[in-house]
């Protein structure tokens, strides 16, 4: 029950820590004119969005890294090389995603990194995370039990580390288009995340690994309270790349990766359908979607926003039911 105590502690400290500084950053943000520029191709439904403050990211960001500092003083968790790995992935991609935000504010589009210069970093990123998790005592098997998968990858491992970061966090960053909708979806994926990383106990930190989840869940739950529809605040790539990298990082060191799959149902959906309304538009001229993703092509159809983000939290909400039932009862 201890873990448990700490961890609802966490959640706890993390969302008041979160609104105060939401509290504090929004005016701030507005007064640099940190504002997102809508999109032509959304402005259909979001052109009164435009203007309002991005970068929000911080208001989960900073709470979550006092937090973790804070228990991690009181004696409260140990920062390994597992927990050590999954920080400096929140915190690594967090700045690139800022860098990304910053240049988009200060060119007033949508332009910012250059993919080159976003993939160079993201590989950097995932040559660290393998050369610490080695170091640490990682193996590099890929193990999906469910499937009869065990497989010794070698240095190949290295790849699926890289993909799996910047495949969900493209896949967040392609959500976080309704108020509410990624945030919400981030929180019901690192409440999972937490309940599973208790049970893997064949795995260093565990125990710490499911606290930083909870801390991470209390954050965006106070970032929420600035991002629910009407969002007063966008969490921008420094939120979105950040939440994406970091679930797959848990994934990876708890052995779920399937689970991530499962847990990020939504996010799978959305990737894919950017993914398949691009290759129709090249191949065949034609389009698959009204709009892409796929909660844009909801939108077209004349569903309202909170409508929308209502159904996809509803169907996180089971697929992480469903995740959290076969990783601890199956």
């Amino acid at each position: 029950m201890l873990i448990l105590a700490k961890s609802i502690l966490g959640l706890m400290l993390a969302f008041f820590v979160a609104v105060g500084v939401g509290w504090f950053l929004i005016p701030m943000l507005k007064k640099l004119n940190c504002k997102q520029s809508i999109s032509s191709f959304t402005a259909f439904a979001h052109a009164s969005k435009n203007g309002t403050p991005t970068i929000g990211g911080l208001i989960f960001i900073i709470p979550t890294i006092i937090t973790m500092l804070v228990l991690y003083l009181r004696g409260s968790v140990v920062i390994n090389s597992n927990v050590l790995i999954i920080l400096f992935v929140f915190v690594s991609y967090a700045i690139l995603g800022f860098v990304d935000d910053y240049l988009k504010v200060r060119a007033k589009n949508n332009d910012g990194l250059s993919i080159p210069t976003k993939l160079f970093v993201q590989v950097l990123i995932a040559l660290v995370f393998f050369y610490i998790y080695m170091r640490g005592g990682g193996d590099a098997y890929l193990v999906i039990t469910s499937l009869g998968i065990n497989v010794n990858l070698g240095w190949l491992y290295g790849l699926f580390i890289l993909f799996l970061l910047v495949g969900s966090s493209n896949a967040v960053n392609l959500t976080d288009g309704l108020d509410g909708l990624a945030g919400g979806l981030s929180l019901i994926a690192f409440l999972s995340f937490g309940i599973l990383s208790w049970g893997t106990t064949w795995i260093s930190g565990n125990e710490d690994i499911a606290i930083f989840c909870f801390v991470l869940a209390g954050s965006i739950l106070g970032f929420l309270v600035y991002n629910s529809h009407p969002a007063k605040v966008f969490m921008g790539d420094t939120g979105s790349l950040a939440l994406g990298a970091t679930l797959a990082a848990v994934a990876i060191l708890t052995k779920h990766e399937l689970s991530l799959a499962v847990i990020g149902g939504v996010f799978v959906m959305e990737a894919l359908s950017s993914i398949i309304q691009l290759t129709a538009i090249k191949k065949f001229k034609k389009k698959v979607f009204l709009m892409a993703p796929i909660h844009h092509h909801f939108e077209k159809l004349g569903y309202k926003e909170t409508d929308i983000v209502k159904v996809f939290l509803i169907v996180g909400f089971a697929l992480a039911m469903l995740a959290i039932y076969y990783g601890v009862w199956m």
